[in-house]
């Protein structure tokens, strides 16, 4: 599976110029945890994150404040992450995984040169992971019928784990098959074997 296959598209962004309210408000208002900032020409310039915003924010209570706490700056550009990490469309999902758990975020932006294309999110793939095995089945043989037809392919899915079987005894099917399947998301694996005259698995 790729990036492409798994990331949220078109992005919300912000620009530097953004106050940290108004992107709080947008975080909050859509569940998000980091927001991409882009430039005027929509180039990737730095990432703004839950941590980003709230670091220096809220006040110290009354009864016990601090006479040298004062308010973090107020601009998106102030407090964002850059250089931004970000991962084009075409990366392996187990990349882009991989990414996240190493650098410790929340969120990769997925572009195309500069342009923010998507987003992957933990959530992103914690939802995927968990998709019903019938629905992966639904969808594998959805593109299978596409690319075959609806008889030729039977389609069993146990875990995440795809298991194909082609009426017909062609190697490149099978492989074209295998790669559909992979696309599919929550496919943990997938292998496409075919049937023989007799009846047997290959």
């Amino acid at each position: 599976m790729r990036a492409r296959d798994l990331m949220t598209a078109p992005v919300v962004t912000v620009g530097p110029g953004t106050a940290v309210k108004d992107a709080a408000k947008v975080l909050a208002s859509h569940g998000f945890t980091a927001l991409p900032v882009v430039d005027d020409d929509e180039r990737l310039i730095g990432i703004v994150t839950e941590a980003d915003l709230i670091k220096d924010r809220m006040p110290p209570d009354a009864r016990h404040s601090d006479p040298e706490w004062h308010a973090a700056a107020g601009t998106v550009g102030a407090v964002m992450s850059t250089p931004a990490i970000a991962m084009g469309a075409g990366a392996d999902v187990a990349q882009v995984c991989q990414a996240l758990v190493d650098g410790g975020i929340r969120a990769m932006p997925i572009v195309a040169g500069s342009t923010v294309v998507g987003i992957v999110t933990r959530g992103d793939v914690v939802r995927v992971m968990a998709r019903e095995d019938s629905a992966i089945a639904a969808d594998v043989r959805h593109r299978l019928a596409i690319y075959g037809g609806n008889e030729r392919w039977t389609v069993e899915v146990c875990d995440g784990v795809v298991r194909i079987i082609d009426a017909f005894d062609d190697a490149t099917d099978r492989h074209v098959a295998t790669l559909l399947a992979e696309a599919v998301p929550g496919c943990v694996s997938a292998e496409a074997v075919s049937v023989t005259a007799k009846g047997s698995v290959r």
